[in-house]
């Protein structure tokens, strides 16, 4: 199931496109305008994923980037610090954003994987010093961007801290029915953690546009004004919250055949000489690698991303030397064979036969 250009695109699962049924319910979707609160549609998303979610409230963003960073707006003031792993989207992803919209700094734990480390957790809360800014908000991410998942016990316990000193928990949800779904509980179960969860449903979701921020009625509120600052009122974007309606039907329960072809393709790279697959990262839709570029005859990373696009395949360059290949619904097995076997034939045709 390549794109509508005949590419097999594994840069991410944000690639998706809308299903001829997300499309048919996107033309006859009933709108009117939402800064109003007069789209039903939107409403009725809205509700949906409160409900989903466990939480009293939700509000419909245009973004993950911007539904996060409404909620550490919402939650902080100004010169206040937010705690989160160093590792976390919205310090790596998010062009400082955090700094410029709410006027917070990010104070960083050390984690790769998204894990909150509690004794690091507890030292880095500020004490109320005059000297100190004020520890506003948590930041966590499940699933992380790195393809792992962050437990529910390690979840349960930094809230129980957070709690404790009375400091909010904001959660990154963008994957979070991939983590529900690895995990083998409801999104509610992760959710319960959290004060606020921004969830996105444009990428494996394959809704085109959007995001949906929740936390409690009083939090949504003040959300909704700042969304409005933020230039978020989107007017009739119930043709957009249509498409979402159909993905929350049809497309959570699949997340799952997504995580077992990266599986399967991280089992294929795995056989090609010049390819470390990283297993530790197979929690959900993601393949992360390292490539051996001699074993592949090109000169640089670049060479090598340019010689799959002629053979139809797109994916992006590394980070950090490591590369990041994303399944989704656009992606089948076929695809991933095709794949398997041009990756092979750029390292010289040591493999010829499909494992």
């Amino acid at each position: 199931m390549s794109d509508l250009h005949g590419y097999i695109d594994l840069r991410s699962d944000t690639v998706t496109r809308p299903t001829k049924e997300m499309l048919d319910a996107m033309y006859q979707a009933v709108v009117g305008d939402d800064v109003y609160g007069d789209d039903p549609t939107v409403r009725k998303l809205q509700a949906k994923v409160a409900e989903l979610m466990g939480k009293e409230a939700a509000l419909f963003v245009p973004t993950g980037t911007f539904g996060n960073q409404l909620c550490v707006l919402t939650h902080t003031n100004r010169g206040d610090e937010v705690l989160l792993p160093e590792s976390n989207h919205i310090l790596q992803h998010e062009v400082g954003a955090a700094s410029i919209i709410a006027g917070v700094q990010l104070r960083t734990l050390d984690s790769q994987d998204g894990t909150i480390h509690i004794p690091e957790l507890l030292r880095k809360i500020r004490e109320n010093d005059i000297h100190y800014p004020r520890t506003g908000l948590i930041c966590m991410e499940n699933a992380h961007s790195s393809g792992r998942i962050v437990s529910l016990e390690n979840m349960r316990l930094t809230y129980d801290v957070a709690r404790k000193h009375k400091i909010p928990v904001h959660l990154d949800g963008a994957r979070i029915f991939n983590a529900a779904i690895a995990l083998g509980v409801e999104a509610k179960e992760i959710a319960q953690y959290a004060d606020s969860i921004m969830c996105c449903i444009s990428k494996g979701l394959c809704a085109p546009i959007g995001s949906l921020v929740l936390g409690s009625e009083e939090f949504i509120q003040r959300a909704l004004k700042n969304r409005k600052m933020m230039g978020g009122g989107m007017r009739q974007v119930g043709y957009l919250a249509a498409a979402a309606l159909v993905n929350l039907e049809k497309m959570i329960a699949r997340l799952g055949e997504d995580h077992e072809n990266a599986r399967y393709l991280a089992h294929c790279l795995e056989q090609i000489p010049g390819i470390r697959v990283c297993q530790d990262q197979l929690d959900i839709n993601m393949v992360f690698f390292y490539l051996d570029l001699p074993r592949f005859n090109v000169s640089s990373v670049q060479e090598f991303v340019e010689k799959l696009k002629t053979q139809k395949i797109l994916i992006n360059g590394p980070e950090n030397n490591q590369f990041r290949l994303v399944t989704h619904y656009w992606i089948n097995r076929q695809d991933i064979e095709k794949t398997y076997k041009v990756f092979a034939s750029l390292c010289g045709g040591f493999v010829t036969n499909f494992p």
